[in-house]
């Protein structure tokens, strides 16, 4: 039996951000970049949140450190508020490293070039 993807869609992972993440396929849209990202988050796969960061903006973002965020962490849901184009809101669920919880509540902006789609930076509220 295939197990639900980590983002919550209710898809099987196998069809969900797997393929994103393996490079299979690419997001069609922000809102799935943004999926495919916190799953990356889950499974501590910094390679792809890197990769999938625009190069305008990928210079703030240090692997280290997203790594150390990934790990010391225990994500547990993922919520979208709203989406749309390019901005992609949501609330990221988690419990660090004492299991207390915490929620990432961000909006996101992502850009497209060719096929590609990006996050560029967000806003943390």
């Amino acid at each position: 039996m295939n197990q639900n993807c980590y983002c919550n869609s209710e898809k099987p992972f196998s069809e969900c951000c797997e393929p994103h993440i393996t490079g299979k396929t690419k997001p069609q849209t922000a809102e799935a970049l943004m999926r495919s990202r916190y799953t990356a988050y889950c499974l501590k796969n910094v390679d792809y949140l890197i990769a999938t960061t625009h190069i305008s903006t990928r210079k703030h973002h240090n692997k280290k450190d997203i790594l150390a965020f990934a790990t010391e962490n225990h994500w547990v849901r993922l919520e979208i508020v709203k989406a749309t184009e390019n901005v992609v809101e949501f609330k990221a669920y988690y419990l660090d490293s004492s299991l207390q919880p915490h929620n990432h509540h961000e909006k996101s902006t992502f850009k497209k070039e060719g096929e590609q789609w990006y996050y560029v930076d967000g806003k943390w509220y």
